[in-house]
């Protein structure tokens, strides 16, 4: 049965930079299960994926574009160390905010200075390439429910 719309799809995969250093993989763990045409992952991983059958193995470089987006410099911006609420802050820590629409968001800490705290919004994958070897392990017709809530239950998948 080779992967289409609103199928359930198990997946052990391996991420790896343009360097080739290891930046997440399933090895060892249980593989992942995503529903497929809802954007469950990234666009250009989900693409490299339609119509492949279990067992199959895939190796893509997925662009920015469709993974995670371009940098925008636009998405950095120097706050005051006071929103932060007297806490410690250090490079690197990331938290949740709202932007601009109310949206949540989450934020890195790039600079920390003592006129103020430089945050980035930008996904920390952001213009990147992101490098997948994936083996397909397991495809299943997605429930009622799973459709109706857009993600996959049960193992490998979200939990109510």
């Amino acid at each position: 049965m080779p992967i289409s719309k609103h199928d359930v799809v198990t997946i052990h995969y391996t991420l790896k930079d343009d360097e080739g250093n290891l930046m997440e993989s399933s090895e060892g763990a249980e593989p992942m299960a995503y529903l497929h045409g809802e954007r469950n992952i990234i666009v250009g991983l989900e693409t490299a994926l339609e119509g492949k059958s279990v067992g199959d193995a895939v190796s893509v470089r997925v662009p920015p574009e469709e993974a995670y987006g371009v940098r925008d410099d636009d998405k950095q911006q120097k706050v005051p160390v006071e929103m932060f609420g007297g806490q410690e802050v250090n490079v690197g820590a990331q938290f949740h905010a709202q932007d601009h629409d109310g949206s949540h968001i989450t934020v890195t800490v790039v600079e920390v200075e003592e006129d103020g705290i430089t945050i980035d919004a930008n996904h920390p994958l952001a213009g990147m390439h992101l490098n997948f070897d994936v083996t397909v392990v397991d495809i299943r017709a997605a429930t009622e429910e799973e459709l109706e809530h857009g993600h996959v239950h049960g193992p490998g998948g979200h939990h109510h």
